[in-house]
């Protein structure tokens, strides 16, 4: 109505405020209750007043913060365990191509990692693969081991769900489940390229360490479970029902990841990429193209790897994809992990 009134937003609510302020104020207290229930306390005082101005109404996020203090309404947090991680094995551990990876599109890039949950009894391991694109998560596994099949789990029910054609890069850590000979040659079969963070660097896997906290602190926290069927079902509603669906992701310009891979595929927020098997990294004045179809051409396990350098011409690189530079010595992993993956995880033949 404000366009046709030939008036602004911001008068119309000052108008609204002078007339019926006890009206107005009631309406944006009602509203920010049923948004606080509707995500069962899960929301901050931000998503709270982004959902007021996708609803059209124009709140400030003080006011917004001081509605949800006094009525009690502030999202339920608890302090998560500190953990550390040791170095171990003596596996292959893959260079770092999602640090400088352009991203354009879904399926171009996977966040994978392992976490654990603690039940009234017992302690369970869940692993995860978040798109590095879209934030939705695409695969998880959940089981009372750390054994490979853990992630081979999440792997195979994310590669069933997308389908993502060659050239897709698979970040993760340097655990001895993502460096398994199994979990690599899963990984080969779909030519999907191997991608490792530094040994104790968390940043480098940001994007799958900070949904960890967010299902955490919004859903493991805030409940007690049963045993591991009852936490399987809730971690099952959460993520297809809820965090995929709902919730509003404040990297995603508070959309939901399925909103905003379907406004890549309208075309609204940005052109869609035409199809490619190519995954271009960025360097500082070079710009490698990773071919996941060099391997059927003879270019390796790693895929065929080239650098365009200023002239235009394109050379081999001097170290093949799946050769380690000197600070990838070796990979994080925490005790209990070495302590729980099988034997048949790790190569013989890599043995020291």
């Amino acid at each position: 109505m404000c366009p046709l009134a030939q008036v602004s937003r911001a008068g119309y609510y000052r108008f609204f405020q002078e007339k019926a302020p006890e009206e107005e104020a009631m309406e944006v207290r009602a509203a920010v209750q049923q948004i606080v229930l509707q995500h069962r306390r899960r929301y901050g005082y931000r998503r709270v007043t982004a959902e007021l101005r996708r609803r059209g109404m124009m709140v400030n996020h003080k006011r917004v913060a001081r509605i949800m203090h006094e009525d009690n309404l502030l999202a339920l947090r608890r302090k998560a365990f500190v953990a550390t991680t040791q170095s171990g094995h003596q596996l292959k551990v893959y260079l770092n191509l999602a640090r400088r990876m352009e991203r354009s599109a879904p399926d171009q890039l996977w966040v994978a990692d392992i976490t654990y949950i603690r039940l009234s009894s017992e302690f369970v391991y869940w692993a995860v693969i978040v798109d590095g694109f879209s934030r939705r998560v695409v695969g998880w596994a959940l089981e009372r081991t750390l054994q490979t099949r853990l992630t081979l789990v999440a792997l195979e029910l994310a590669i069933a769900q997308r389908q993502p054609r060659p050239g897709l890069v698979h970040h993760s850590d340097q655990g001895i489940q993502y460096a398994s000979a199994e979990y690599v040659a899963v990984l080969e079969g779909h030519r999907m390229t191997p991608s490792m963070s530094r040994p104790a660097n968390p940043y480098d896997n940001a994007m799958c360490e900070s949904f960890m906290k967010t299902l955490q602190q919004e859903e493991v926290y805030c409940n007690q479970y049963r045993d591991l069927e009852d936490l399987r079902l809730h971690i099952t509603e959460f993520i297809d029902q809820y965090y995929n669906r709902c919730r509003l992701h404040s990297a995603l310009g508070y959309r939901s990841p399925a909103e905003f891979e379907a406004a890549i595929q309208a075309g609204s927020v940005a052109p869609e990429p035409a199809p490619t098997a190519t995954v271009t990294v960025s360097f500082q004045g070079i710009r490698r193209s990773i071919d996941p179809m060099a391997k059927a051409k003879g270019g390796g396990a790693g895929g065929g790897l080239t650098e365009a350098k200023a002239g235009g011409r394109e050379d081999p690189l001097a170290h093949r994809l799946d050769e380690s530079p000197a600070d990838y010595s070796s990979a994080s992993c925490s005790p209990a992990a070495l302590a729980s993956a099988s034997s048949a995880d790790v190569d013989p033949l890599t043995k020291a």
